[in-house]
């Protein structure tokens, strides 16, 4: 008899881990997905979203789902949080994509989606730094590919640090109204 496959969307919070389990000796007393919700057996996170970052995360039982929206077919947007007032000549180069560092080999990024945010009451707020440190500025950029901390490396290379990163869509399912560790069941 086959089971049923059960996906959910969770607001990742800050600070935790994307996965169920620590196997590592040195980082022993990370928060992992598992202390938010009583998850079935045989869960995983779909995509990661590394510790610092927040936002969407979807979480399936289902290997084919999983596949499917980590491959290049499927959008994932973020809302990002730099130290410094973007240009358009920096959005710019975001869009055309910028050359950053993968597994020791130099990557271009490919052309993506980047645009200013000038409202950002949609985003939960969440202490980064005082504002004596500078000005900051937001913007949304829409990627399909994944690599190990795409975004965060994007941005240094054209000198802006990242401070904050949402993951707000992924496809067609949104984080919309979800507060940090609010996990959702939803169909596919």
């Amino acid at each position: 008899m086959k089971t049923k496959n059960t996906y959910f969307k969770l607001y990742k919070p800050y600070g935790y881990l994307s996965q169920f389990i620590n196997n590592q000796t040195k980082r022993k007393n990370k928060k992992l997905l598992n202390g938010l919700y009583n998850f079935p057996d045989k869960i995983m996170a779909v995509g990661r979203l590394d510790e610092k970052s927040e936002g969407l995360l979807l979480l399936t039982t289902d290997g084919k789902f999983s596949n499917h929206i980590t491959s290049s077919k499927i959008e994932k947007e973020y809302h990002v949080m730099v130290d410094g007032i973007l240009t358009e000549l920096d959005i710019h180069q975001l869009r055309e994509g910028v050359n950053i560092t993968v597994n020791g080999t130099i990557y271009k990024t490919k052309k993506c989606k980047v645009s200013l945010l000038m409202d950002t009451n949609h985003i939960i707020d969440r202490f980064v730094r005082d504002e004596k440190h500078g000005p900051t500025s937001w913007f949304s950029i829409t990627l399909t590919e994944g690599k190990f901390r795409q975004v965060r490396k994007m941005t240094a290379k054209i000198g802006f640090p990242t401070l904050r990163l949402v993951r707000v869509r992924i496809g067609n399912y949104k984080l919309n109204t979800m507060t940090p560790k609010e996990v959702i069941e939803i169909n596919y």
